[in-house]
């Protein structure tokens, strides 16, 4: 009993003298107002992703359609590419590099870029069996679905570390 509680004092000193600390919340500019995400897909998975978050973080979000002066977060490209990286003593393809590339723009309603053009780009390994594609395209899709929830976290984290320093400038 002793031992565990002087282990986790031990860790809690520990992790406090390292830096570590929580990341803090999404904090959107208070003069920001409503904000519109526009992607060439009206049912991409990253945008509804990045409103629910942004929804989270306090913004308004309005519909891609919406007319007006409203803050913009362009979504200008989205691509997907799987290339091999390895292959079997039967020249068939058995590992592959998923890659997952967003090219974005966050715009206030003015028209100033809060956040200038900037691509990001992930991606994962797997293995795709030859002989059992049943179990590798399910792979495929659960990798696609987290490379599309981190790229959501990537590109809000992108935006708050954009807007913290206006805040900071500001100040």
């Amino acid at each position: 009993m002793i031992r565990t509680l002087l282990l986790a004092i031990l860790l809690a000193l520990g992790l406090s003298a390292c830096g570590f600390h929580l990341r803090d919340a999404l904090v959107l500019p208070d003069d920001m107002g409503q904000v519109r995400i526009t992607a060439r897909d009206p049912y991409s998975p990253l945008a509804q992703s990045l409103a629910r978050a942004l929804e989270r973080a306090g913004a308004q979000v309005v519909e891609p359609g919406t007319k007006g002066r409203l803050a913009t977060l362009a979504i200008r490209s989205e691509r997907w590419a799987s290339t091999p990286l390895s292959i079997d003593q039967f020249g068939r393809a058995q590992e592959y590099t998923l890659r997952y590339a967003v090219v974005f723009a966050l715009v206030d309603a003015n028209g100033d870029e809060l956040v200038p053009q900037q691509a990001v780009e992930l991606s994962r390994d797997y293995i795709r069996v030859p002989t059992d594609l049943t179990g590798s395209d399910s792979e495929r899709e659960l990798l696609a679905r987290e490379l599309e929830n981190e790229m959501s976290a990537s590109i809000l984290r992108r935006i708050d570390a954009a807007t913290r320093e206006l805040r900071e400038a500001a100040q």
